[in-house]
Protein backbone atom coordinates (compact mmCIF):
# COMPACT_ATOMS: atom_id res chain seq x y z
CA UNK A 1 0.00 0.00 0.00
CA UNK A 2 1.39 3.28 -0.97
CA UNK A 3 1.80 6.30 1.58
CA UNK A 4 0.27 9.59 1.14
CA UNK A 5 2.83 12.19 0.19
CA UNK A 6 3.28 15.12 2.77
CA UNK A 7 1.39 18.31 1.85
CA UNK A 8 2.71 21.30 2.60
CA UNK A 9 -0.08 21.91 5.15
CA UNK A 10 0.78 18.81 7.31
CA UNK A 11 4.16 19.43 7.37
CA UNK A 12 3.72 22.91 8.69
CA UNK A 13 1.13 21.05 10.86
CA UNK A 14 3.73 18.80 12.16
CA UNK A 15 6.23 22.04 12.41
CA UNK A 16 3.64 24.24 14.91
CA UNK A 17 2.71 20.74 16.91
CA UNK A 18 6.51 20.17 17.63
CA UNK A 19 7.75 24.05 17.87
CA UNK A 20 4.75 24.18 20.56
CA UNK A 21 5.38 20.94 22.38
CA UNK A 22 9.27 21.86 22.58
CA UNK A 23 8.42 25.98 23.72
CA UNK A 24 6.22 24.32 26.14
CA UNK A 25 9.12 23.38 27.99
CA UNK A 26 10.88 26.78 27.71
CA UNK A 27 10.06 29.90 30.35
CA UNK A 28 7.99 32.70 28.15
CA UNK A 29 9.34 35.10 30.66
CA UNK A 30 10.86 38.79 29.69
CA UNK A 31 14.71 38.75 30.48
CA UNK A 32 15.56 40.76 33.47
CA UNK A 33 16.96 43.31 31.23
CA UNK A 34 13.80 43.42 29.18
CA UNK A 35 11.60 43.12 32.03
CA UNK A 36 13.44 46.33 33.38
CA UNK A 37 13.40 48.32 30.63
CA UNK A 38 9.20 47.71 30.24
CA UNK A 39 9.03 48.62 33.62
CA UNK A 40 10.75 51.72 33.59
CA UNK A 41 8.94 52.66 30.17
CA UNK A 42 5.92 52.69 31.93
CA UNK A 43 7.45 54.79 35.33
CA UNK A 44 9.34 56.87 33.84
CA UNK A 45 5.90 58.78 32.59
CA UNK A 46 4.16 58.25 35.20
CA UNK A 47 7.09 60.16 37.13
CA UNK A 48 6.77 63.16 35.08
CA UNK A 49 3.12 63.45 35.19
CA UNK A 50 2.68 62.96 39.07
CA UNK A 51 5.71 65.37 39.38
CA UNK A 52 3.48 67.57 37.24
CA UNK A 53 0.17 67.11 38.70
CA UNK A 54 2.17 67.56 42.41
CA UNK A 55 3.31 70.77 41.21
CA UNK A 56 -0.20 72.25 40.62
CA UNK A 57 -1.71 70.89 43.11
CA UNK A 58 0.30 72.88 45.57
CA UNK A 59 0.27 76.17 43.33
CA UNK A 60 -4.00 75.45 44.26
CA UNK A 61 -3.68 74.71 47.51
CA UNK A 62 -1.20 78.58 47.61
CA UNK A 63 -3.71 80.04 44.91
CA UNK A 64 -6.32 82.97 45.97
CA UNK A 65 -8.99 81.19 44.58
CA UNK A 66 -12.65 80.87 45.31
CA UNK A 67 -13.06 76.84 47.32
CA UNK A 68 -15.39 75.83 44.68
CA UNK A 69 -12.50 76.80 41.81
CA UNK A 70 -10.23 75.36 44.11
CA UNK A 71 -12.33 71.62 44.24
CA UNK A 72 -12.80 72.11 40.58
CA UNK A 73 -8.94 71.82 40.13
CA UNK A 74 -8.33 69.96 42.76
CA UNK A 75 -10.45 67.08 41.96
CA UNK A 76 -9.38 66.86 38.36
CA UNK A 77 -5.65 67.18 39.34
CA UNK A 78 -6.42 64.47 41.71
CA UNK A 79 -8.24 62.07 39.18
CA UNK A 80 -4.92 62.79 36.60
CA UNK A 81 -2.92 61.39 39.19
CA UNK A 82 -5.18 58.77 39.85
CA UNK A 83 -5.31 57.72 35.73
CA UNK A 84 -1.76 57.98 35.49
CA UNK A 85 -1.16 55.46 38.23
CA UNK A 86 -3.91 53.30 36.77
CA UNK A 87 -2.37 53.11 33.13
CA UNK A 88 1.39 52.80 34.68
CA UNK A 89 -0.01 49.82 37.00
CA UNK A 90 -1.70 48.38 33.95
CA UNK A 91 1.76 48.74 31.39
CA UNK A 92 4.06 47.12 34.69
CA UNK A 93 1.21 44.30 35.00
CA UNK A 94 1.49 43.67 31.08
CA UNK A 95 5.45 43.56 31.16
CA UNK A 96 4.82 40.18 32.95
CA UNK A 97 6.54 38.37 35.20
CA UNK A 98 10.97 38.47 35.19
CA UNK A 99 12.60 35.61 34.75
CA UNK A 100 14.66 35.49 38.51
CA UNK A 101 14.05 33.44 41.14
CA UNK A 102 11.41 35.84 43.46
CA UNK A 103 9.99 37.36 39.59
CA UNK A 104 6.45 36.33 40.91
CA UNK A 105 6.69 38.50 43.92
CA UNK A 106 8.62 41.27 42.55
CA UNK A 107 6.21 41.88 39.64
CA UNK A 108 3.19 41.55 42.40
CA UNK A 109 4.86 44.00 44.48
CA UNK A 110 5.50 46.80 41.87
CA UNK A 111 1.17 46.01 40.71
CA UNK A 112 0.47 46.44 44.15
CA UNK A 113 2.20 49.38 44.92
CA UNK A 114 0.92 51.22 42.06
CA UNK A 115 -2.59 49.39 42.91
CA UNK A 116 -2.30 51.50 46.08
CA UNK A 117 -1.13 54.69 44.98
CA UNK A 118 -3.85 54.61 42.53
CA UNK A 119 -6.48 53.93 45.15
CA UNK A 120 -4.99 56.84 47.53
CA UNK A 121 -5.46 59.59 44.70
CA UNK A 122 -8.98 58.23 44.14
CA UNK A 123 -9.92 58.41 47.63
CA UNK A 124 -8.36 61.74 47.94
CA UNK A 125 -10.56 63.17 45.28
CA UNK A 126 -13.48 61.37 46.51
CA UNK A 127 -13.03 63.65 50.03
CA UNK A 128 -12.41 66.82 47.64
CA UNK A 129 -15.38 66.23 46.10
CA UNK A 130 -17.53 65.74 49.28
CA UNK A 131 -15.99 68.93 50.56
CA UNK A 132 -18.91 71.44 50.86
CA UNK A 133 -17.32 74.97 49.19
CA UNK A 134 -20.42 77.27 50.91
CA UNK A 135 -19.55 78.41 54.14
CA UNK A 136 -16.50 79.69 55.23
CA UNK A 137 -13.20 79.03 53.24
CA UNK A 138 -11.16 77.48 56.07
CA UNK A 139 -13.81 74.68 56.68
CA UNK A 140 -12.90 73.89 53.13
CA UNK A 141 -9.44 74.33 53.25
CA UNK A 142 -9.07 72.42 56.06
CA UNK A 143 -11.25 69.38 54.52
CA UNK A 144 -8.20 69.75 51.77
CA UNK A 145 -5.74 69.73 54.23
CA UNK A 146 -7.02 66.77 55.77
CA UNK A 147 -7.31 64.81 52.47
CA UNK A 148 -3.74 65.50 51.71
CA UNK A 149 -2.60 64.47 54.79
CA UNK A 150 -4.19 61.39 54.42
CA UNK A 151 -3.40 61.25 50.56
CA UNK A 152 0.40 62.08 51.74
CA UNK A 153 0.45 59.21 54.18
CA UNK A 154 -1.02 55.99 52.23
CA UNK A 155 1.87 57.20 49.41
CA UNK A 156 4.81 56.90 51.93
CA UNK A 157 2.47 53.38 52.96
CA UNK A 158 2.12 52.41 49.71
CA UNK A 159 5.89 52.19 48.71
CA UNK A 160 7.45 49.30 47.74
CA UNK A 161 9.39 47.01 50.05
CA UNK A 162 12.48 46.03 47.94
CA UNK A 163 14.28 44.58 51.51
CA UNK A 164 12.95 41.07 50.44
CA UNK A 165 13.39 41.39 46.61
CA UNK A 166 16.63 41.09 46.34
CA UNK A 167 17.50 39.90 43.03
CA UNK A 168 21.08 40.86 41.43
CA UNK A 169 19.84 40.48 38.07
CA UNK A 170 17.25 42.80 38.40
CA UNK A 171 19.19 45.25 40.29
CA UNK A 172 21.61 45.28 37.40
CA UNK A 173 18.93 45.30 34.63
CA UNK A 174 17.43 48.92 36.09
CA UNK A 175 21.01 49.96 36.91
CA UNK A 176 21.88 49.61 32.85
CA UNK A 177 19.18 49.81 30.69
CA UNK A 178 18.62 53.63 29.47
CA UNK A 179 15.40 53.60 30.19
CA UNK A 180 16.02 53.59 33.76
CA UNK A 181 17.93 56.34 33.73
Amino acid sequence: MRRPRATTVGIFTAVVVAFAVLAGGCSSAPAPRAWAAAVCDALGPWRSEIHNLTSRTQQQMTAMTTPAQAKENLVRLLGGAEQASETARAKVEQAGVPDVEQGEAVARGFVTSLTAVRDAYGRARTAIEGLATTGAPETFYAGVRAAVDVLNREYDESALDTSRLNSEELKQAFDEVPECR
